[in-house]
């Protein structure tokens, strides 16, 4: 007995320091944030406490309202194309096409880069002055309009699109890797059967991917609620508040106009949208491991 406790004595002292974080950078740091939303905190924190006022002033705010729209319309699409775009790529790199290597690298790459530079790279491709548009203009076609990053309807868009293009890349490795690992004599019955090919991947893979592309669209959900760095890259909030997203509301009452309070306000909902996002899912990762134990 006195063997088997010494490791796992030795195990938790190991594993204090990581504790300590946890609790008290993390979770202390979140309850000093949500306590902060229920003052009048200004540059430096107060002790005022004002109850919800801050919520209030947060909700009637057009800004903000705005910014949980856009990320509302961002992240629908941008998780929705990431999982559509990132299972078309995985299903064609396993039909055993040559250099597969290469355009798995190729595809994958654009994951790699951090949403800065993704938006530094699309902000200067939807440009309408040096960008495509200037570009296929300087060949002919002058009627040709390509203005998503200005035009305050299709700004969004032009945020999905980047979105897409760098998040589908993910995807298409988890997906892979699940296709793989489908035995083969399924893919032997089908054709016997003479199922077509897109059949085969909607009917009887894309089933089986269910898990993996639950845990892919979570990590894309989970970067949706804390998009920042992208918005300010390509458009910095604008045309107007077209791109506005609650982190980028967020950063600049916390460091541009010096309220603390409405800014922990909106951190706190921020922090209560990750909580509604990720109890579903594990909800269901813990009745189906509660299911398989009592089988």
């Amino acid at each position: 007995m006195s063997f088997k406790r010494k490791p796992n004595l030795s195990a938790t002292i190991a594993l204090l320091p990581t504790w300590f974080v946890a609790v008290v950078v993390f979770i202390g740091t979140m309850a000093w944030s949500i306590r902060l939303s229920f003052t009048n905190s200004t540059l430096f924190p107060s002790s005022t406490y004002v109850g919800f006022a801050q919520y209030s002033k947060l909700f009637s705010s057009a800004k903000w309202l705005a910014s949980l729209q856009n990320v509302l319309i961002f992240g629908v699409l941008y998780v929705a194309g990431c999982l559509l775009l990132g299972f078309l790529l995985a299903a064609a790199l396993d039909r055993k096409i040559r250099f597969e290597s290469a355009f798995r690298t190729i595809f994958l790459y654009p994951y790699a880069m951090s949403f800065v530079v993704t938006g530094l790279i699309w902000q200067w491709m939807l440009n309408p002055t040096l960008g495509i548009q200037a570009s296929i203009r300087s060949l002919g076609w002058e009627s040709f309009v390509l203005d998503w990053v200005v035009n305050r309807d299709m700004a969004i868009y032009a945020l999905v699109l980047a979105g897409v293009w760098q998040g589908a890349g993910l995807v298409m490795v988890i997906a892979l890797a699940g296709m793989r690992g489908i035995e083969a004599e399924q893919w032997k019955a089908a054709r016997i059967d003479g199922i077509p090919v897109w059949r085969i991947y909607v009917s009887i893979i894309l089933p089986q991917l269910g898990p993996a592309l639950a845990a892919a669209g979570m990590l894309l959900a989970m970067g949706v609620i804390k998009t920042y760095d992208i918005v300010v890259a390509m458009t910095n909030g604008g045309p107007g508040n077209a791109t506005e997203v609650p982190a980028k509301f967020i950063m600049d009452n916390l460091f541009g106009r010096q309220n603390l309070g409405l800014a922990t306000a909106g951190a706190t909902v921020l922090v209560l949208g990750v909580v509604i996002a990720v109890a579903p899912f594990r909800y269901a990762m813990h009745m189906r491991n509660r299911a398989k134990g009592a089988a």
